[in-house]
C-alpha cells in the first residue's frame, strides 16, 4: 500500500452487517475521486466477514484486518502506529468506543494530522467505566468528535465536558434506495403476493426488539405477513417464540439479504421496534423506498422518520406497537415518506459534511 494525497482510514470494532458498519462502508465507497480510504477492522477475519458480507468483495482491496486479542491488547495500539506511519493517512475516523481507544490513540502516537470520532450512540456512557475511558481517551487524542443525531450531541453534551461538537447525520444512498415494484419484490423473496406484509430488518440481537414484535403481531390481523432480515445470535429464541405465539405461519425469517432496496420494496410497512438505538439507517432506507414506517421512539429515531408518513411508538410496549402498525396497515398513504430522505439523508451531502471538517487539511 502505498500513500495517497488524501487518504483517510476508518477504524470499527468488528465488519459484521450492521448500521454503523453499513456507514463506513459507504463512506468509503462514496470517496471524493482525489480521496483513497481503507477500512480497518480490529476484530474478526477476512474470511469470516466476506462470508457474512459477500457484498464486500467489491471493495475487499480496501480492507484491513487487525486481529485484536480478546480483552484490552496494548499490541494493538502497536500494530494501528505502524500502519498508519506506513499508509501516512491525513485522516483517521473512527467510529464508536473501541475504536476510539485504539484508533485514534494509535492515530496521536503516528502523528496523524487529523482524528475524527463519531458518536453512533451515548448509551454506553451510562456505564461508569466506558465514560472514565472515552473521557480519557478523548483528552489523549483531542478528536474533532462528531454525534450523529442531535439527541446523541445532548447525550455527549451532559455526559463529556468537551467543546464543539458537530452533528452530522447518518445518510444513504437514494440513488440505490428508491421505490419499485412490490409485486416483483415478493416474487424475488418468495413473500405471498397478496395481503399485507410488515417488515423488520437488523442484526438478531436483543437490543433489536424482535421479540416485541413478534408479541405484537397476534394483535394484529392474523392475514398479515411479517417478514425479517438478518442474522444474529437470537435466531433460534425467537423461533421458538414464533411457534409459543402459534404464529410461524406468518413470519418469515429471511436471513442475511443482500438487496435491501428489495426487501423494503416487498412491504406494506417497515417496523423498527428497537430496545436503544443512536441513530438507525433502517427507517431511511424503508422510506426512501416509499414505505412508511413505525420505529420504537429511542435514541435519536425520531429525527429519522417522516412527520407526516411515519409514526412512533414506545419502546417495549408490544400493544402499542400492534396498534400502530395497524393503523397504518389501514391507511392509504396521501404522500410518500421518500422526499423527507432526499432532502435530509442522502449520504452524498453526508459524506460533503465530513469532509468540510477536515477541508483546512489539504488546502
Amino acid at each position: 500500500m502505498t500513500s495517497q494525497p488524501k487518504t483517510t482510514i476508518h477504524v470499527v470494532q468488528h465488519l459484521a452487517p450492521g448500521g454503523l458498519e453499513t456507514l463506513a462502508i459507504n463512506m468509503l465507497k462514496f470517496a471524493k475521486p482525489d480521496e483513497s480510504v481503507f477500512l480497518i477492522s480490529l476484530e474478526g477475519s477476512r474470511c469470516e466477514t466476506l462470508a457474512n458480507w459477500p457484498s464486500l468483495k467489491n471493495v475487499e482491496g480496501k480492507l484491513i484486518f487487525l486481529a485484536k486479542k480478546p480483552g484490552f491488547d496494548f499490541e494493538a495500539i502497536s500494530k494501528l502506529r505502524k500502519l498508519f506511519k506506513q499508509i501516512k493517512p491525513r485522516v483517521v475516523h473512527t467510529h464508536h468506543i473501541g475504536p476510539l481507544i485504539y484508533g485514534a490513540t494509535a492515530a496521536k502516537l503516528a502523528g496523524v494530522q487529523h482524528i475524527v470520532h463519531t458518536e453512533h450512540d451515548a448509551w454506553h456512557l451510562n456505564n461508569q467505566k466506558h465514560l472514565l475511558l472515552q473521557s480519557l481517551a478523548l483528552k489523549l487524542s483531542r478528536p474533532n468528535l462528531v454525534a450523529d443525531a442531535g439527541l446523541v450531541k445532548e447525550q455527549l453534551d451532559e455526559k463529556l465536558n468537551y467543546a464543539n461538537i458537530t452533528v452530522i447525520k447518518n445518510g444513504i444512498d437514494c440513488e440505490r434506495f428508491k421505490p419499485g415494484s412490490q409485486a416483483q419484490a415478493r416474487c424475488e423473496l418468495g413473500l405471498p403476493a397478496h395481503g399485507k406484509i410488515i417488515g423488520s430488518a437488523g442484526r438478531l440481537e436483543k437490543v433489536k426488539g424482535h421479540d416485541i414484535l413478534l408479541k405484537a403481531l397476534p394483535l394484529i390481523n392474523s392475514n398479515v405477513t411479517l417478514a425479517i432480515a438478518g442474522i444474529g445470535s437470537q435466531k433460534d429464541a425467537l423461533t421458538r417464540l414464533a411457534e409459543d405465539l402459534s404464529i410461524s405461519h406468518q413470519v418469515r425469517f429471511l436471513d442475511l439479504v443482500e438487496d435491501m432496496p428489495t426487501f423494503y420494496r416487498a412491504l406494506d410497512v417497515f417496523c423498527m421496534p428497537s430496545r436503544c438505538e443512536g441513530f438507525p439507517l433502517a427507517p431511511l432506507e424503508a422510506q426512501a423506498c416509499g414505505v412508511p414506517t413505525v420505529a420504537t421512539n429511542v435514541g435519536g429515531t425520531n429525527e429519522t422518520l417522516c412527520p407526516i408518513t411515519s409514526q412512533l411508538a414506545e419502546a417495549e410496549n408490544s400493544s402499542e406497537l400492534a396498534l400502530k402498525l395497524s393503523q397504518m396497515l389501514l391507511e392509504s398513504p396521501q404522500s410518500s415518506p421518500r422526499q423527507f430522505v432526499v432532502n435530509n439523508n442522502d449520504i452524498r451531502k453526508m459524506v460533503d459534511a465530513y469532509s468540510a471538517i477536515t477541508q483546512e487539511e489539504y488546502a
